[in-house]
């Protein structure tokens, strides 16, 4: 199952946590995949979209919020957008839009920012909003200081991390057709928790910027953890991972995170939504559709999920009890 664990290193300011996402990963391929409309993601697009899963999945656990996360790329290339949204609850979905060709092996820069205006937004969107009350939502660019190109989305957030929380954070991601993980290293902040709700007080964000890179515990973790590999990351477990990288450091875990109290994957689509859809136009135009294209098809623009109704289906909906009632001609 997709698993989720977080440790801190005993006595020092630094707190860690690695995401291994299977199951929860691989319906997000599978629906995508199963889409006669879309097809499967190209396989960069694919490892891009898996990457930021486990890094959205990694922040959202890493705070204190009730609501979503959401982790938007977007520029000008062949991938329009990417996006992956996670819940409090670790309930996850993921979403791209291909809309040229790319090569076999783009990176970051050639598939979102081939004219250096990417863009990167984390949005934090409160499940129980207060009247008049916005997501916060921070955007930084898909390039550095000096506008030279990232390529790499760990690049991104860590260079995220540093602006808008003042916090040094170390990031490894990766991903394929069956596993999406990450692993995340950052030091803690100097009083409080780290504030990604645009909250937090100056003096708090002052003394945390005071110790950027200065920290010498949270430089030598670092060091240890920016040494995994792509390939361990996919392939070992998380117990050898942890011990390769720090068998000379104090660590203490927390339970581990999975099933249903652990990453997984969620989307608010579904057939009774669909049918509800279909009940609302009516019988005439949902008979008309089926005299033109012999069924009714119907696509969840976030995770590719198509669901299709034959003519049966179709009178079934509208001869079963509470067939009239009204709905939304809109999924989300």
């Amino acid at each position: 199952m997709s698993e989720l664990h977080k440790f801190l290193f005993d006595g020092m300011p630094v707190r860690g946590m690695i995401v291994r996402l299977t199951e929860a990963w691989q319906e997000i391929l599978a629906r995508r995949a199963s889409n006669t409309s879309t097809g499967a993601y190209p396989t960069p697009v694919a490892e891009l979209l898996g990457e930021m899963t486990a890094a959205a999945t990694l922040m959202q656990a890493n705070i204190k919020f009730n609501g979503a996360l959401i982790l938007q790329i977007f520029g000008d290339g062949p991938v329009k957008v990417a996006v992956a949204e996670v819940k409090p609850d670790l309930s996850l979905r993921a979403t791209a839009k291909v809309v040229g060709e790319l090569a076999s092996d783009a990176h970051l820069p050639e598939m979102v920012n081939v004219s250096n205006k990417g863009r990167c937004a984390i949005t934090l969107d409160p499940k129980d909003k207060l009247p008049g009350q916005q997501p916060y939502q921070g955007v930084v660019p898909l390039h550095g200081d000096s506008g030279e190109k990232l390529g790499r989305l760990s690049e991104v957030l860590q260079h995220y991390m540093l602006q808008s929380e003042q916090l040094d954070t170390t990031l490894v991601l990766a991903a394929d057709d069956k596993v999406a993980a990450g692993l995340l290293i950052q030091r803690l902040p100097v009083k409080g928790e780290a504030n990604l709700e645009g909250t937090a007080a100056g003096d708090r964000n002052q003394a945390n910027e005071d110790q950027i890179g200065h920290n010498e515990d949270y430089n030598r973790i670092s060091i240890l953890a920016s040494t995994l590999t792509r390939d361990e990351l996919l392939t070992l477990d998380v117990e050898t991972i942890l011990r390769r990288l720090f068998w000379e450091e104090k660590l203490l875990r927390f339970e581990p995170q999975s099933g249903m109290l652990g990453p997984h994957f969620a989307c608010t689509c579904g057939r009774e939504r669909v049918a509800q859809m279909i009940r609302g136009l009516g019988v005439e135009e949902a008979e008309g559709i089926l005299v033109e294209r012999g069924d009714i098809e119907v696509g969840c623009d976030f995770c590719g999920k198509q669901y299709r109704f034959d003519a049966v289906d179709v009178a079934q909906l509208f001869t079963a009890p509470g067939a009239q009632l009204p709905a939304s001609p809109v999924m989300q």
